[in-house]
């Protein structure tokens, strides 16, 4: 198994360099820590990586879907991700959700001019009574809920022989 340490890299696909490089350095915060010749450029924020990669064949916006694949950018406080929704907005960048609360933090999202979708968040990380953190493939799917055991207890399988035995009648 290997040791990871973390995410360091995040790579993406961009029609236009210079676009997408103004995006993520002016209305994100991302800096520059250098260009691969004229069709790559290296962000950085903190110890994390944004390489900008230019498509070879550029795809038109609207043929971009809305799906879940994205990434987050995380914010310490609730308080930053309802100041970063407001600032963005300024700056004319179309929220897909606004700010909402959920169980650990806030979050809203965006996306960048070609269309890769990103959350800007804040979480505490808490992992909740609910959450199933076993090694184990989960038996339900039911998100945030422990996976059902299959093997059934005594209990159960009594309850279920009375109501067999009652259905008889």
């Amino acid at each position: 198994m290997l040791k990871l340490t973390g995410i360091n890299q995040i790579t993406l696909r961009v029609n236009d360099l210079r676009v997408s490089e103004e995006f993520y350095m002016n209305l994100l915060g991302f800096k520059l820590h250098h260009r691969l010749g004229i069709n790559m450029t290296y962000l950085v924020a903190e110890d994390d990586m944004l390489v900008l990669v230019r498509a070879e064949t550029p795809s038109p916006n609207e043929a971009r879907d809305i799906r879940v694949d994205h990434f987050g950018l995380k914010l310490e406080t609730d308080e930053e991700v309802d100041e970063a929704a407001i600032k963005l907005r300024e700056k004319h960048v179309h929220l897909l959700t606004s700010p909402a609360k959920r169980r650990d933090g806030r979050a809203f999202f965006i996306m960048d001019p070609d269309g890769n979708m990103i959350e800007i968040y804040s979480s505490t990380g808490e992992v909740f009574p609910n959450d199933d953190t076993s090694l184990e493939l989960p038996l339900v799917s039911k998100r945030g809920r422990k996976a059902k055991s299959p093997v059934k207890e005594e209990s159960e399988l009594e309850t279920e022989g009375q109501k067999r035995r009652r259905s008889r009648k």
